[in-house]
């Protein structure tokens, strides 16, 4: 077992803080119900004329996925939103996400046209992920595989064997530390812990991080504990180990979501984007959510338990998109028939998992 290396250059995580500064303050994105509703039938209708579907993921804002949810598109984590773009009829799809989700959907759908409100919103695993400089430290390893996690532009994915989303990626590792695989993983250093932690296989590390998730502290979540000593601890595995450990369940958006149905705690403290909140609340509506505090509690900062650039996807956005038809991802076809074969492996394990 190998321990976590540095291996980013020293830009990358400038580069981060770079795409964080170009974005200014937030919007107030609060709507009346009047206008929400409005704005609704715009978009309904102009999905309509372009033969389009909305997929949204968790972390949208609540008025983006419940417009998923009125003009039957889809709600869901990154893994669900890939066989469901994959899958629909429909000749367009809206991605309401981050640019990677764009990219996968466009990967597995390539005679479909593929629309984002807006091709500014990006990630940090993807940005902490440069793929000349990944490339370099997989061919230095050439008897390792390799793992990269959705969260990475095309390019690396072309680059891996294997791609995986936080529900799947525990067992694709069981799976291919049972027939003695050596990994390189990438981006997310605290998923690859957990992961490790949870097999034993031989990973290196990227150290790549959640701009969002390694804001959670165990402290913080200890003192909120401490307020709320009947609460149960939900956490999303891309936060820092110390806070993955005081879990009572640990798991990908679609798994915390079922945790929190399933725990018979009546309040229940949530360490993940609170984007979330949405979902979870309709699926245990008799439950008290609380938000994790984070480091950033109180101070100017701009990844506090919401992702800076899912909150760019908004009603006006998918709208103007829907319109104009100008924020299209376009992924070179060579590099997207490679980036396919180690997400088709991905969905075709995951898949076997349900049978």
């Amino acid at each position: 077992m190998n321990d976590a290396t540095n291996l980013i250059a020293n830009d990358a995580k400038s580069i981060v803080q770079a795409h964080l500064d170009r974005l200014g303050e937030p919007k107030d994105n609060h709507w009346t119900e009047q206008a929400k509703q409005e704005k609704f039938e715009q978009i309904r209708a102009e999905l309509k004329k372009r033969d389009a579907v909305l997929v949204a993921h968790y972390y949208c804002d609540p008025e983006v996925q419940e417009l998923a949810e009125l003009t039957g598109g889809c709600v869901s984590d990154s893994l669900e939103m890939a066989r469901f773009g994959r899958d629909h009829p429909a000749s367009t799809l809206v991605v309401a996400g981050v640019k990677f989700m764009g990219e996968t959907a466009k990967i597995l759908s390539p005679e479909k046209t593929v629309l984002m409100p807006t091709l500014e919103a990006t990630c940090s695993l993807d940005l902490g992920c440069p793929v000349d400089e990944f490339t370099a430290f997989c061919d230095q390893h050439p008897d390792h595989t390799v793992v990269v996690y959705a969260n990475t532009s095309a390019a690396v994915k072309a680059r891996a064997d294997w791609v995986v989303t936080s529900s799947c990626a525990v067992e694709i590792i069981e799976h291919l530390d049972s027939l003695g695989e050596k990994i390189i993983w990438a981006p997310d250093q605290h998923l690859g812990r957990y992961i490790q932690k949870k097999t034993g296989a031989d990973m290196l590390l990227w150290d790549g991080a959640c701009i969002v998730h390694e804001e959670f502290r165990a402290r913080g979540i200890a003192n909120m504990k401490a307020l709320y000593p009947d609460a149960a601890v939900l956490v999303h595995p891309e936060s820092p180990e110390s806070v993955v450990d005081i879990a009572d369940a640990v798991g990908s958006t679609s798994q915390l979501i079922k945790a929190a149905q399933t725990l018979p705690h009546e309040r229940l403290i949530v360490a993940t984007d609170r984007g979330i909140f949405y979902k979870m609340q309709q699926a245990v509506p008799n439950k008290i959510l609380v938000e994790a505090p984070t480091a950033g509690e109180g101070a100017t900062c701009r990844s506090c338990a919401h992702c800076p650039w899912m909150a760019m996807n908004e009603l006006d956005g998918i709208l103007q998109v829907l319109q104009q038809g100008d924020q299209e991802i376009h992924v070179d076809p060579a590099l997207a028939e490679r980036a396919k074969l180690p997400l088709d492996r991905m969905l075709n394990f995951s898949a076997s998992l349900k049978r």
